[in-house]
């Protein structure tokens, strides 16, 4: 090599090193500074799902409770000795209180004037009627007198009485009474919420975060003050126990889990894939490389999909330190080209032609896991878009510095022969390849799907959705602790009621609440939570008054002698006539006057008021208080019939759509085996195109046959690994039908990489079968079985003039 030509060789070289440089810096520095604010970290297990409802003003309930449930902490002291309840209870709020952790912390009620709740009804109260004063009315079962006697020498009298003069008949008492305000089982004792259950009291402690429950401070500070809290009521009350519930414990318990699993799968990989290397190539210099490659592909992953998404969810992050196996595979694959180049070839080293060597095998590899990971771009999955572009542009990263920067890195030729291990590796393919190649691997296909049919048959699906997102056990169990002890109400299922005005969506939350009620024994729903509770319809109330002007006012004189006959002054009725009469011009009660109620803010969540949606339109919440197998097939067909009335069951909607795409994800996995059948042919030839598929092929007909047998249910993710065993498995029969086709390749150093890829691939997704999050142990799972199956059958897709060359 002249003088010239290695100026300009050296100069390559320090381009591109300093060209990586830059690149790895700044995306380096992009992550510093994302991590440096705010925490991009997403651990919100909602932001996982789909947009399930074909209605958004539906999916925009959905959001609304979960912010609402969401800002919430709850915390239940229980003891059998109801003194040290509710001091604990006090103690505790206190400590919570002082720790700065919360918004604000209620334990003790602070007083509140109950005729508040009245005064908004009063101006109002000749428009509203319970339905049981409406059926009494209607049918004239008691007459006025008695009515009002009933009134007037009733010794029980709720906490929202109303006065006689305001109310003679109890009317507006009735309205109060049956108000859905208390929706638990909780009474207030000592300025406390009490439930008592046995022998055992609980007093509630409800927290409002100062933040969003998935940051990060706001889940450090809020445990931390929680932990510490319980630790003086162990201290101090021993017979006290502590549930607590909120999204932020759970938040934080999955973040937890996903760094666990983060640092098991990373350093299981790591230090595998490390010694692996180590034993095999002898080099330190090369595992470096290696993971020189593989670290520039990872930190590219994770640039980018923090500024395409904003966000790092925790499966992002889990599935992306399994990434390093495959990463790693293309600089392995490198590193076999350079250590087997023959004696003559390292004379003459030149690693640019090196890397031209291996760079048809990486293209194929490279294109069939784009493809796997391309399908997984566009399932309407949050996550799964995530994970498929972290994949995408990592392993593009890493295929691009193997082909540029690792000549660069590796100017001259290796010094040590690697002889011995690649010879051992030749004669093991030569011996595998005898059993498997030829017309024999069609007798190998057969024996297989011989085999392979009875686990078919046995397949069967699980479209949970636990199998997405799996709540801790331990703050699951104190959730059903708390539950039970006050009573929570149903979240989970709920109606949406949309109309053009706010008028007709109360008349069909009317409608809706009516045909609850009519609904009996096990398809009883216990109850319903609506605005229409609160606020009845402009035309209930135009109902509800004119029934009174024609069964109680129609004869003034009448009514005002009954009045004056049971002991009312004169006045009093004269008053309360006049105030029928003024009413009129008074208008009927509306969503406005209730919404500027303060003591309306708990209930505010029922109206979703004006939607984003064309035409526009508006829409409130329906929430029953019990929905189960038994009647949520009544609850949609009652929905159906009714207009504007929708069912949403979150859970239920995104179990539905895992199943829809589970089986669309098998048309998919077909299609994606047709279009890398059909590059194969393009590269090799139809019997060589076919040749190389089958191995894979037969993989993944295994695979699914394995789980037939083990009675493992499919779902989504298996189906969706598939596409990843289809992507990485065919990788290994495609490194060695080129390494038959590349002039002077040693197929022993082939074979070695291809079996050294494989294992680094099985540590670092195999290792997902580990993890705590049930879709990505369904990933690892299936991976680990798919690409074990695949290699071991690789040399099928060899050319049957194949040799190995020294």
């Amino acid at each position: 090599m002249d003088l010239l030509a290695q100026q300009r060789f050296v100069w390559r070289r320090w381009g591109i090193r300093a060209a990586w440089l830059m690149i790895a810096l700044a995306a380096a520095l992009f992550c510093v500074w994302r991590f440096a604010g705010p925490a991009p970290l997403q651990t919100n297990l909602l932001a996982l799902l789909p947009e399930t409802e074909a209605d958004p003003v539906a999916e925009k309930a959905v959001d609304t409770l979960a912010a609402a449930l969401g800002e919430r902490t709850v915390l239940v002291v229980t003891s059998r000795d109801a003194g040290h309840a509710k001091t604990a209870a006090a103690d505790l709020a206190a400590t919570l209180t002082a720790s700065g952790a919360f918004r604000s912390v209620t334990a003790k009620l602070p007083p509140f004037d109950l005729s508040q709740i009245g005064g908004l009804y009063l101006p109002y109260r000749f428009n509203l009627l319970t339905p049981a004063d409406r059926a009494v009315l209607t049918d004239g079962s008691v007459a006025l007198h008695d009515a009002l006697a009933r009134r007037l020498y009733n010794p029980l009298r709720g906490g929202l009485a109303t006065p006689l003069a305001d109310d003679p008949f109890g009317w507006l008492e009735h309205w109060l009474a049956v108000l859905p305000l208390a929706t638990s089982n909780l009474d207030v004792e000592d300025g406390l919420l009490v439930a008592h259950r046995g022998d055992a009291t609980s007093v509630l402690v409800v927290a409002t975060l100062p933040g969003s429950a998935y940051e990060t401070q706001v889940e450090q500070a809020v445990l931390g003050a929680v932990s510490r809290g319980e630790a003086q009521l162990r201290t101090q009350f021993p017979d006290v126990s502590l549930a607590r519930t909120g999204a932020v414990f759970y938040a934080q318990a999955a973040r937890s889990a996903a760094e666990r699993d983060v640092h098991l799968i990373a350093a299981v990989s790591v230090c595998g894939i490390a010694l692996l290397m180590l034993w095999v190539f002898r080099s330190p210099r090369l595992l470096v490389l290696g993971f020189v490659s593989t670290a520039l592909g990872i930190v590219c992953a994770l640039a980018a999909t923090l500024l395409v998404f904003g966000k790092l969810h925790l499966v992002t992050l889990v599935f992306g330190a399994s990434l390093i196996g495959e990463a790693v595979d293309y600089s392995i694959q490198y590193f076999v080209v350079y250590l087997g180049a023959s004696r003559a070839q390292r004379v003459r080293w030149n690693p640019w032609r090196g890397a031209r060597a291996v760079r048809p095998a990486l293209t194929v590899a490279l294109t069939t896991s784009l493809l796997g990971y391309a399908i997984l771009a566009c399932v309407p999955f949050p996550a799964l878009r995530q994970i498929a572009c972290f994949a995408i542009v990592g392993i593009c990263a890493a295929f691009a510095s193997v082909l540029t920067l690792l000549p660069a890195l590796l100017p001259h030729a290796p010094k040590r022969d690697s002889r011995r291990l690649f010879d051992a590796a030749a004669r093991l393919l030569e011996r595998w390849h005898r059993w498997l190649g030829g017309r024999r691997a069609w007798l190998v296909a057969a024996l297989l799907c011989a085999v392979s049919v009875p686990g078919w048959l046995r397949l069967s699906g699980d479209d949970d959705i636990h199998l997405l997102v799996q709540r801790d056990a331990t703050l699951a169990a104190q959730e059903q602790v708390i539950r039970a002890a006050i009573g929570v109400e149903n979240t989970a299922q709920f109606f949406v009621v949309r109309g053009a005005t706010p008028e007709l969506v109360l008349q069909r939350a009317e409608a809706l609440g009516a045909a609850l009620d009519g609904l009996g024994g096990t398809q009883s729903v216990d109850g319903w939570q609506s605005v229409t509770s609160f606020v009845p319809s402009v035309q209930r109330q135009a109902d509800d008054r004119a029934l009174l002007a024609q069964h109680v006012f129609g004869d003034p004189a009448g009514l005002r002698a009954t009045l004056v006959a049971a002991g009312f002054r004169d006045t009093v009725a004269d008053a309360w006539l006049d105030a029928y009469r003024q009413s009129a011009n008074a208008g009927p009660l509306t969503l406005d006057h209730w919404l500027a109620a303060p003591w309306s803010t708990p209930f505010r969540h029922l109206w979703l008021g004006a939607t984003d949606t064309v035409p526009p339109g508006y829409a409130a919440l329906v929430i029953p208080r019990r929905v189960n197998d038994t009647n949520r097939p009544l609850l949609e067909r009652t929905a159906h019939t009714l207009p504007g009335v929708v069912l949403v069951d979150k859970a239920a909607s995104v179990s539905k759509l895992f199943g829809a795409y589970r089986l669309d994800s098998m048309l998919w996995l077909a299609g994606a085996l047709a279009l890398v059948l059909m590059l194969s042919m393009f590269r090799y030839g139809l019997s060589g195109g076919v040749a190389v598929v089958l191995p894979v092929l037969l993989a993944m007909g295994v695979t699914l046959a394995v789980f037939g047998y083990a009675r493992i249910p499919l779902n989504l993710f298996n189906c969706l690994a598939l596409m990843l065993v289809l992507g990485v498995g065919s990788n290994y029969a495609v490194f060695l039908r080129e390494g038959c086709l590349r002039d002077g390749a040693d197929l022993g150093a082939v074979w070695t990489g291809v079996l050294l890829s494989a294992a680094t691939t099985l540590l670092s997704f195999g290792m997902l079968g580990a993890s705590s999050m049930p879709a990505l142990h369904s990933f690892g799972v299936t991976l680990a079985l798919g690409i074990a199956v695949s290699v071991l059958l690789a040399p099928i897709g060899m050319s049957t003039h194949s040799r190995s060359t020294a």
